[in-house]
């Protein structure tokens, strides 16, 4: 019996970290045509991981919360036009020619 407690007691530990899976995103491949069909949380999302990793490239320790949605705007008028591309070369390449 304190065998069986004990195995049940386990496996209630387990439970919840095993229904919690980790989930990997390779913000390099995310496609232009991919944010745009994300909802807009996931939008919201994106951008600050983005705009806080480019932040952090190019030294920034503040946020400009109206030049960030400036630049959510143009990043998302700019994936209309380009669905194929990568999110983050586009914006590789806008920031290189600042």
């Amino acid at each position: 019996m304190r065998k069986l407690i004990f195995a049940l007691a386990t496996a209630g530990a387990l439970a919840p970290s095993l229904s919690n899976a980790q989930v990997k995103i390779d913000m390099t491949r995310i496609t232009c045509g991919e944010l745009l069909a994300m909802p807009a949380s996931d939008q919201a999302d994106f951008g600050a991981f983005m705009g806080g990793w480019f932040a952090q490239k190019s030294g920034r320790t503040f946020i400009d919360v109206n030049l960030f949605r400036k630049n959510s705007a143009s990043v998302k008028s700019w994936c209309a036009s380009n669905p194929n591309e990568s999110v983050m070369a586009g914006l590789q390449r806008a920031f290189e020619q600042k």
